[in-house]
């Protein structure tokens, strides 16, 4: 029994193969369990790279021919991993942080105006000095209409990494050191498109919970921009905070540069829960002033502004690395085939070994799209490059220097817009109430936030008709 499990079959099924892709397979499923992936992220995403071993051992467990029935699938993931490994080689161009008294960061990164993503979307920062192997996802806050050379997201501290990126940041600055912070991303990544979710409602209700906050910066920030081209519906968001500190969030709905509309023409209205305090720490009955401030750190000068990987015309050249990669490993497979394969299975009574076989369609097909791919990289690497300079160049460009940029500088006063927040403390909302007493025709009512929040919301919106449900999730 044991010489049976431990057997490599060159000619058929090996058993050695798909004991090792089982064992992988099983790292993976314990790791992606809810305890596992919340109190230790770290361990989630290094075991996660085990997919690279249980690929390959599965095809060489069940043969190229069988395995095909995933190629599709093997095929785009494959070619999307290595334009993001492309993209992560550069580091961005990191201009300034707002630091928040609630332990989070709004960090500001260069972009090329080219860059297009839509609101909710995410991107995955590397730091190297506290990391070179983590990569975490945060939601992207700024609007790419209004704000065309800058991307900002959001970091809260709710781990050991973001710990770190908060002390290393926020020291630098108490010390009046201007910081070099080498950082590396990928993407943004989101919805494809949100114009029709945004706009098509009379009245458009968010609600979120803690950090939930954050995707809905970004819806607000482009709206503000949209409602300068076309009429948008009425905006009422709740929030809900545990704490008088995290109200400062709020002030992240302007940004920090000058970049966005300098009216914001839509009816909008906020108000904060804070559910664990009981009284106001504040004077009056207005927004509270939040203390945050700006650092502005270094970049390096070979640092790079955030940049579309494939150029604006994105989607032709993935269709022309999708297709030309393939046709080439086609032609190289058909090579192989004629001249390796069919000498043997053809003109002998022998077969020809299912492990080379295997291994070397993996090799071809990594070097279809190492080959395609680096080519349309390197060619609009250049047009980002020129794009880059003419940036960099710019007196506009939100990298320029400041005589002070290491101190730390009070944030822009929050525009009359953020004075008309209500904030109530010591209960949360009626939601029940609140959605129920909607009159306009039809309703979107957004929810990001804890999945208890998600479902309660979704429980109300069911019972009524005149509400949308839609919910934002961000649980990794």
């Amino acid at each position: 029994m044991t010489s049976f499990a431990l057997r490599w079959g060159d000619h058929h099924v090996s058993n050695v193969a798909g004991e090792i892709t089982l064992v992988c397979g099983l790292a993976l499923w314990m790791a992606t369990r809810r305890s596992i992936r919340r109190s230790s992220f770290e361990l989630f995403l290094y075991a996660h790279h085990l997919y690279i071993p249980f690929v390959i051992f599965f095809i060489l467990h069940v043969g190229i021919g069988f395995a095909s029935i995933m190629l599709p699938g093997l095929y785009l993931f494959a070619i999307d991993r290595y334009l993001r490994l492309l993209q992560s080689r550069e580091n961005a161009r990191l201009l300034s942080a707002r630091i928040l008294p609630c332990k989070t960061l709004e960090l500001n990164f260069s972009k090329a105006p080219s860059l297009k993503y839509n609101p909710t979307s995410i991107i995955f920062i590397n730091v190297a000095a506290i990391s070179k192997l983590q990569w975490h996802p945060f939601t992207v806050t700024s609007s790419s209409r209004s704000e065309k050379d800058v991307l900002s997201v959001v970091i809260k501290c709710e781990g050991t990494w973001t710990t770190k990126l908060y002390e290393t940041i926020s020291s630098s600055a108490a010390a009046s050191q201007q910081l070099r912070l080498p950082v590396s991303v990928e993407g943004p990544y989101g919805p494809p498109e949100t114009d029709r979710l945004l706009l098509a409602h009379e009245t458009l209700v968010m609600i979120s919970g803690g950090s939930g906050i954050t995707p809905f910066i970004s819806v607000l920030r482009e709206l503000a921009s949209v409602s300068v081209e076309s009429p948008i519906p009425k905006i009422r968001l709740v929030a809900v905070f545990k704490n008088s500190s995290h109200l400062s969030t709020l002030e992240l709905v302007l940004p920090a540069s000058n970049a966005a509309p300098a009216a914001v023409d839509f009816d909008l209205q906020i108000e904060a829960y804070v559910t664990r305090e009981t009284r106001k720490n504040y004077d009056g009955d207005k927004f509270p002033s939040a203390a945050a401030r700006t650092v502005y750190l270094k970049p390096c000068a070979s640092d790079a502004p955030i940049s579309p990987t494939l150029g604006p015309n994105g989607w032709l050249w993935l269709a022309a690395i999708i297709s030309s990669s393939f046709a080439v490993f086609l032609v190289v497979l058909g090579a192989f085939n004629r001249y390796a394969v069919y000498p043997v299975d053809g003109d002998t009574n022998n077969l020809y070994s299912y492990t080379k076989k295997g291994s070397m369609n993996v090799l071809f097909i990594s070097l279809s799209i190492m080959i395609t791919a680096t080519g349309a990289y390197l060619w609009n690497k250049k047009h980002n490059a020129d794009e880059a300079s003419r940036l960099q160049q710019s007196p506009d460009d939100g990298s320029a220097t400041h005589p002070d940029a290491a101190v730390e500088t009070e944030s822009l006063p929050l525009q009359s817009i953020m004075q008309s927040v209500a904030v109530h403390y010591g209960h949360r909302p009626d939601l029940k109430k609140k959605l129920q007493e909607m009159e306009e025709s039809s309703v979107g009512v957004l929810v990001s936030g804890p999945k208890e929040l998600r479902q309660d919301v979704a429980a109300i919106c069911s019972s009524v008709d005149n509400l949308h449900f839609k919910s934002i999730s961000f649980t990794w």
